[in-house]
């Protein structure tokens, strides 16, 4: 029987949801405990206290110490109040958590951007937090996890942002050429200027299955060109099939496979 058969007239708010890619609505047991629609597959896009549920071990998370506030002193209309609608809604400062963790006992520092903050857009913050998870991570001699979920720069930061794009790639250079060993693993969506940096600069590059990951969006794309896409252009898959990932991974077995590629270069707690 199908999820809109089974639901009650007056069910209680948030308690069904709707499927985006296929329109079947589920109980939100259903949809747990990965988040996934038992009808077609379609991975929902988790926030980061989702994923830090699914891949550290619990009670191991130590968030690294808080760097400088985001500032909206830009002048960008409405900056000032889009943050504080973020912040109220994720519970978030800013659009990554970063911090020490144990993936089934391999220890590493982590960090995780959440695209329900602005689109996990990089800022000057999120670009000096990712700088310091390299840090610490050359500091402490542990592996670094960046979990990726962005839109992009943050345009309302302008030059500020793109700068990040830069920075954060000495930061993973320095963290290099002290040996350091990383996993990214790129979740949906990947895009812009994330990409074009760090997101696709790691030891061994993961993606969540359907991920969208590229530059310039399909629709970008196809109205400049005047082309028609692929159904699988900058999908997790396609990029796979082209060698620029090491594989597709479900999300049931992310923390597993995170765990076992961890220890050829991680310590255990």
């Amino acid at each position: 029987m199908k999820g809109s058969d089974r639901m009650g007239h007056m069910p209680a708010a948030g308690t069904w949801q709707a499927c985006p890619q296929c329109g079947e609505h589920h109980h939100r047991l259903e949809w747990a405990p990965w988040q996934i629609c038992p009808s077609c597959g379609y991975y929902q896009r988790l926030t980061a206290q989702q994923r830090l549920t699914q891949l550290v071990d619990q009670g191991t998370f130590q968030p690294l110490p808080d760097l400088a506030m985001t500032a909206a002193t830009t002048g960008f209309p409405d900056y000032a109040a889009k943050l504080a609608t973020a912040q109220t809604k994720t519970g978030l400062a800013e659009a990554i958590v970063v911090g020490q963790a144990a993936i089934d006992q391999q220890v590493c520092v982590i960090g995780i951007m959440d695209s329900h903050f602005m689109m996990g857009s990089l800022n000057q913050v999120v670009g000096q937090k990712i700088c310091q998870l390299f840090e610490v991570g050359s500091q402490r001699q542990l592996p670094v996890v960046l979990v990726t979920a962005s839109g992009g720069a943050r345009m309302q930061e302008g030059l500020a942002a793109l700068t990040q794009m830069s920075l954060t790639l000495a930061a993973k250079s320095a963290f290099d050429a002290q040996g350091g060993f990383s996993i990214n693993v790129l979740t949906d969506p990947t895009m812009g200027g994330v990409t074009a940096s760090f997101a696709l600069q790691a030891d061994i590059l993961l993606a969540e299955p359907a991920a969208t990951i590229g530059f310039a969006g399909r629709r970008v794309i196809e109205q400049t060109d005047q082309v028609q896409l692929p159904a699988d252009f900058q999908s997790a898959e396609q990029l796979l099939t082209r060698g620029m990932l090491d594989a597709v991974v479900p999300r049931a077995q992310l923390k597993a496979q995170l765990a076992q590629l961890l220890r050829l270069g991680g310590k255990s707690a």
